[in-house]
Parts: C-alpha cells; structure tokens; sequence
C-alpha cells in the first residue's frame, strides 16, 4: 500500500517509479478515501493487488481516524509505501490471538464498495486511532466475502517478487502464520517491496 496525498500525485508517481498506469479503484465511504489498483501477483503471491490510497477531498468529516494511519503519515515529500494487508479466512480468531500477545490490531468492520463487476465485501480490523504498528510491518487484517477483487484485475506487467517485513518478533510470524513473506532481524525499514516492473527490479521501502 503506497500513500499519496492525491490519487493524480499517486497515479504520476506510479507512471514514473513502476512504469504502469494504475488500474481504476473506488471510494470507502466508511473512511473517506479512495484508491487506484493493479495486479502484482505472481507464483509466490498468487492474489497480490498493489494499492495506491489517497485522503478523498469530496468525503464529508468523519467522525473517527482513517485507516491505515492516512490522517497522520507524512506525504509531503511523495507517494510512499507505509503499510501492507494480509488476508485471512477467520478475523476473529487472529485478533484475539494478537491480544493474547498483547497487540490491538484493531476492531472488525464491515466494508464495501462498488466495482463494475458488482460490489465488493470485506471485513477489515481497524483500530479506533488509525495507526500502523511496528512502523507498518504489522499487518491490516482483511477477510473477503465471496470475491477477491484481483480475480478481476488484469495483468499490469509489475510482480511482486519479495516482502521482507521487520520489527516484528517470533511470536507474532507464528501466530499470523508468515510464511510467504521475509522477517529479517536487522535494523533497516520496517517494511520493504521488491517488485519486477517494466523498468526493471524496483525496491520499495517505508523509509523512504
């Protein structure tokens, strides 16, 4: 997930970073923002989607933070990556793992959106502050409903090759079950992307 102040700055950067256009998105009314997509997956990832997400300037106030702490993350230098979803079959089941651990990774809502090839339905864990933790490394909890969005997104010509995820300890790879995904042990960026595109191999990174 790569954070843009607006959906044109993200599209732009998208363009010049990754060589693609980004795919069309929609609105979450439930957290006023809005998003462009495209398909990343490959054999490791087989439903990765990238996603560029932007504060929507036609939402109405909310009353609570954003997701994927939009409300607080600095993108005033550009587009960057700040966070990741991991999809699971059980919402629930994981979240109270986590709180045995001692982590509110947030609570369950309901969400939705229209797409051309019909709404889409999620439940998603998000907590009351908006915030990322383990600088983002964390993962977002997201259960699907009956479709996946990236069953319907072309291939964009960007893979996702690695995901190297840091900050996090053993306890917590084992409870979520992170097996396709890199935990290092050394003090770079909590998160790091490396995408094949276009251009060439791209390394995306949440310091950056």
């Amino acid at each position: 997930m790569v954070a843009a102040q607006t959906l044109d700055e993200g599209a732009q950067w998208c363009e010049a970073t990754l060589g693609i256009t980004p795919g069309p998105g929609g609105k979450h009314a439930l957290m006023g923002t809005h998003n462009r997509l495209f398909r990343i997956a490959g054999d490791r990832f087989p439903d990765a989607y990238f996603e560029i997400i932007a504060i929507d300037p036609a939402a109405p106030p909310l009353g609570r933070a954003r997701w994927f702490g939009l409300d607080t993350v600095d993108v005033s230098a550009g587009p960057r990556l700040v966070h990741w979803v991991g999809r699971i079959p059980a919402i629930e089941a994981d979240l109270q793992a986590l709180r045995s651990l001692g982590i509110d990774a947030g609570e369950v809502l309901a969400a939705s959106r229209d797409t051309p090839h019909g709404p889409l339905h999620w439940r998603i864990a998000v907590r009351r502050d908006g915030a990322l933790q383990f600088g983002g490394a964390l993962p977002t909890l997201i259960e699907w409903g009956e479709r996946h969005p990236a069953t319907t997104m072309p291939a964009s010509g960007v893979t996702l090759r690695s995901l190297t995820l840091r900050r996090l300890g053993a306890a917590i790879v084992d409870t979520l079950g992170l097996q396709d995904v890199l935990v290092a042990a050394d003090s770079g960026p909590a998160l790091c992307a490396q995408l094949d595109t276009p251009l060439g191999p791209v390394t995306l990174d949440t310091a950056h």
